[in-house]
């Protein structure tokens, strides 16, 4: 057993002493408030389920991120504006490419929706590859934590993350015309950003409305500012270590500014929808262009006539990255049995180029793919003493992937999807019980190419997978809720796992796939308690899986280089060249919680004061007599909030505590503990209805060298520094 750091163990008695101390006292502040509808317990509904539940009747661990939300911890992808969220953290690449982990589950286990719909890019091969959806004209963000595979397919094992914007309107504007507008600037990145987006009602036909949407938003930014060390300090003690003069590290190292950490995004889109008494129907076409380093890359050495010469760090290397897609959506609400019909469609066509330098391309990343579902939801009907309702759906993903170029890590492939599922829902007095299934046949084909593969052009694999969940809910009393729910799911390899076969420069890694992986078997439970009252709010979910044939890409502690003779690559224990990954699988067994307090603690001088704390814990390892580690896991992570609520603005504060992560897995190098310090204000002029806000941010008031553990470049790309954002908001 390793040995538990000094600063790990302080870091968790701080979040779980702050957990229980929040719990004990809130009760007693409850008792000296005077009983006026707060927030806490309010209702929210959850479009990510067919039978559209509220948070607080959810057996699973499901979460809502509201505008305001939103427009307070914005940044340039959704993993990191929804980082702070209990259960949550990300892959961060650099501030442009940052895809989610949910309780320590990420790349093809949790999907990244837009409106329902996947967002059709190449996000998923790699964490360098940005995913191609803006926080920014999001309303509203939906976290489905645990497996949403009835749902949303084996991608979606670890759970989902739901964008919801108003690109297809489904509404009328209440007198017309509504338009929303931000501009804000930042300081430790030369930041600078905007976004607008209107909807407007063009006029009548037959019995509904035509409503027009469109939005559009812009954001850059420079190298931003880094504490120190680009390295962190267990990556240059081990360089140290293994030879050279620490001093001379440190010359050569980036200190204060993250070298090509730049980015610029730009998109647009524009919706139609004719909005009736029953439903609506409408298209939206969206673009997306985005330009951003690549940061944290590693110097190489050349050697010149006779000598070795220092190369050139690759600061240049860079992604050029576009999208061009197309979205149906529509809804018809039945009278009788059926109550309503709902389906998506979105069909996108995503490129982006790796450049070397400016001017030198690389490998292009291409993806031309289409997915819909259709979902039907009967209305409740009397069985058995109470109520049942249900729903039932299908679903498919068509995508056509493709990488070409000196640094392609996997072939070109056709990958098809398609599911059908069932839920059914039964209610009797305080009892809910919720029943789902799902089948899915996935197949991955290779395509001709000349790509040096581990298995032939035509190859394909077929997998046909089985879930099923069963969930009982119980409201012991009107603030207290007990559920539990117990899962089998299964899981189809992703086409990288499959069929890598490469160098992988953006990860530092030499991957190599299995084309024999079998499907991966996840068998759960889940535990949730709810306490609500109009003052006072606690949650906590707990969960444990146990994998059967857990996919997992790990360090094999050899090394690939390219023989100039033989132009392949050569593997062995020389440490010159790329460290070799291969995916293999391994039972595995996760377990952990997620806990969050709200309570309204007192009132004076027009001020209600609000007191909220976050934290969550998640282990993995593998079911072996030695329960050895996996890799990339998230450590203890908690955030405690105090807030000022005012008619006229808010005032927040915010501590984020991370520990320690070193339940590490071979070859992999513990990440140090961090306490960030934030500040958030909001001024409304005009009162609680004011059309305008000026928001202020300071994030990392303490300039603390952070560093996210599942990242594969956390001892290169420190998170930013002591960071400043204002912008400006408004809505008529």
């Amino acid at each position: 057993m390793k040995p538990t750091s000094t600063k790990s163990r302080a870091s968790s008695r701080i979040i779980i002493g702050a957990l229980a101390g929040t719990t004990a006292l809130s009760p007693a502040f409850a008792q000296v408030i005077d009983q006026e509808p707060s927030e806490i317990g309010d209702e929210i509904i959850v479009t990510a389920s067919p039978l559209a539940r509220t948070v607080d009747e959810t057996i699973v661990g499901t979460s809502v991120v509201n505008k305001e939300e939103l427009a307070r911890n914005l940044q340039n992808t959704v993993a990191e504006t929804i980082s702070r969220e209990p259960g949550i953290s990300t892959t961060y690449f650099g501030p442009a490419a940052s895809r989610p982990i949910i309780r320590g589950l990420g790349e093809d286990r949790v999907r990244v929706l837009d409106n329902g719909i996947g967002a059709i890019d190449a996000s998923v091969a790699s964490p360098d590859h940005a995913v191609s959806i803006d926080p920014a004209s999001a309303e509203r963000v939906e976290i489905v934590r645990g497996p949403a595979t009835l749902l949303y397919g084996s991608s979606a094992a670890g759970g989902v993350v739901n964008v919801i914007s108003g690109r297809i309107p489904s509404s009328v504007p209440e007198d017309g015309f509504d338009v929303s507008g931000t501009l804000g600037a930042s300081t430790a990145d030369d930041g600078f950003d905007g976004a607008g987006a209107f909807d407007l009602k063009l006029g009548n036909v037959g019995s509904g409305s035509i409503v027009l949407h469109g939005d559009g938003f812009y954001r850059e930014a420079e190298d931003y500012d880094i504490p120190g060390f680009a390295e962190s300090g267990p990556l240059r003690a081990e360089e140290a270590a293994e030879g050279g003069e620490e001093g001379e590290e440190e010359e050569e190292e980036a200190f204060g500014t993250l070298p090509n950490s730049f980015y610029e995004t730009s998109g647009a889109s524009g919706g139609l929808s004719w909005v009736g008494e029953r439903g609506y129907f409408g298209v939206s076409g969206t673009v997306i262009d985005s330009e951003y380093g690549l940061a944290g890359g590693k110097k190489e050495e050349e050697e010149g006539e006779g000598e070795e010469e220092e190369g050139e760090e690759e600061e240049g290397a860079f992604i050029d990255l576009r999208q061009r897609r197309i979205d149906f959506a529509g809804e018809y609400r039945f009278d009788g049995w059926l109550e309503k019909a709902v389906f998506r469609l979105g069909y996108a066509d995503y490129q982006h180029i790796e450049f070397e330098a400016p001017g030198e391309p690389g490998t292009t990343f291409t993806n031309e793919g289409w997915e819909g579902r259709l979902e039907f939801v009967n209305r409740a009907k009397p069985f058995l003493g109470g109520t049942l309702r249900g729903a039932q759906g299908f679903q498919f993903r068509l995508s056509e992937f493709s990488a070409i170029g000196e640094e392609a890590f996997i072939p070109p492939t056709d990958t098809a999807q398609y599911g059908v599922f069932l839920l059914k829902e039964y209610s009797t007095g305080p009892w809910r019980i919720d029943l789902g299934g799902r089948y899915e046949n996935t197949r991955h084909e290779v395509l001709d190419s000349d790509f040096d593969g581990i298995v032939p052009s035509g190859f394909a694999r077929d997998f046909d997978s089985f879930s099923v969940s069963g969930g009982v809910g119980y409201n012991a009393t009107e603030q207290v809720f007990l559920g539990v729910n117990a899962f089998r799911t299964e899981r189809a390899p992703s086409a990288t796992e499959l069929f890598a076969n490469g160098p992988h420069l953006a990860t530092n890694a030499f991957e190599i796939g299995d084309a024999t992986l079998d499907e991966e078997v996840a068998t759960g439970v889940e535990g949730t308690f709810r306490y609500t009252n109009d003052l006072f709010r606690f949650v906590l979910n707990g969960f444990y899986t146990s994998y059967q044939n857990f996919i997992i890409l790990d360090a094999t502690g050899l090394f690939a280089e390219e023989d100039e003779v033989l132009e392949e690559f050569v593997i062995s224990d020389d440490d010159d060249g790329l460290p070799v990954f291969e995916f293999e699988q391994d039972d595995a067994d996760f377990y952990g919680f997620e806990a969050s307090v709200e309570a309204e603690l007192f009132r004076t001088g027009g001020f209600h004061f609000h007191g909220d704390l976050g934290v969550d814990y998640v282990r993995a390892t593998r079911d072996t007599g030695a329960d050895q580690d996996l890799p990339r896991i998230p450590p203890l992570s908690g955030v405690i909030g105090l807030e000022a609520r005012h008619e006229y603005g808010d005032l927040r504060f915010e501590t984020e505590l991370v520990a320690e992560q070193d339940d590490i897995a071979e070859f992999e190098l513990p990440t140090d503990g961090y306490q960030m310090l934030n500040l958030y204000a909001t001024v409304r002029p005009l009162g609680a209805n004011s059309p305008f806000a000026v928001r202020l941010a300071a994030s990392n008031l303490t300039d603390q060298d952070a560093r996210v553990h599942a990242s594969f470049r956390k001892d290169t790309v420190p998170l930013r520094g002591r960071n400043f954002r204002i912008s400006i908001t408004g809505e008529f």
